[in-house]
């Protein structure tokens, strides 16, 4: 390729937001023709490796964008700490088929048994799949959404939970909302209803929610969203903050 063509096709690349490219033409056309590449075999080579080089940087963007307390993967999950639950039934959630097909997966159960690792974990492997995610407690996304509403920008602050393909939601039932707060929440369900996906962890049953939301009503019209297209799974074991104190504690009694 001669000198006058490579720098024509580096202009190129760059016009068209392909830096990685306009890098490293040469290296490509030396790949061809030592392979004696075919026209399509070395289009094919550009785009796969332009594509690969893409996906790199979007992953540790899109967890930089998604609000994630931390980066935790199931992988560090101690399953064998809660045998009540099945391995099987949070493995099959890792496989996204309920993100492609727009679903819900609820995490249940008593503080410290690792809801929010398993969410995490979950939305992880999304965004590495390349799935737009964001985190939010509901406190934090109700006390948000008030505030637009008050400044007149509710519209453009509910496309912060609208817009990404997988919304987690933390800590439901932690702090009660408010009725309209709780309005607030159901526009959110019933605007990514079979839109996107959220995944969501409570200290609550199902069956609590009315007392949730202050409003059976209210709490009806959110689980009826929510739970049509739902993967449920309930985590009844014992506190891993917990286990981990009790083992400071001994450890100091050792010592002493």
């Amino acid at each position: 390729m001669s000198e006058l063509v490579s720098t024509r096709i580096r202009n190129t690349a760059g016009k068209l937001g392909l830096p990685h490219l306009a890098e490293t033409i040469n290296e490509y056309t030396r790949r061809a023709d030592e392979g004696k590449m075919g026209y399509l075999d070395f289009l094919d080579l550009v785009l796969s490796e332009e594509l690969a080089v893409r996906d790199d940087r979007r992953f540790p963007q899109g967890l930089r964008l998604s609000r994630l307390p931390h980066h935790k993967t199931l992988d560090e999950y101690d399953f064998s700490f809660q045998p009540d639950l099945d391995p099987r039934k949070v493995k099959d959630l890792a496989t996204l088929s309920f993100v492609d097909g727009k679903a819900n997966a609820a995490l249940l159960g008593p503080p410290g048994v690792g809801k929010t690792h398993i969410a995490v974990a979950l939305a992880v492997a999304a965004c590495r799949a390349g799935h737009s995610i964001y985190f939010t407690s509901l406190d934090d996304m109700v006390r948000n959404l008030k505030a637009a509403e008050t400044a007149g920008r509710l519209t453009n602050k509910l496309g912060t939970y609208l817009r990404p393909s997988v919304l987690v939601v933390d800590e439901v039932g932690y702090q009660p909302p408010e009725r309209a707060e709780a309005n607030l929440v159901l526009q959110v369900i019933s605007k990514r209803y079979e839109k996107g996906s959220i995944i969501l962890t409570s200290n609550k049953t199902v069956s609590e929610w009315g007392q949730v939301f202050g409003d059976e009503v209210l709490a009806t019209a959110i689980l009826d969203r929510l739970l049509h297209h739902c993967e449920v799974i309930s985590i009844n074991g014992p506190s891993y903050r917990l286990k981990n104190r009790l083992k400071a504690i001994e450890r100091e009694n050792d010592v002493a």
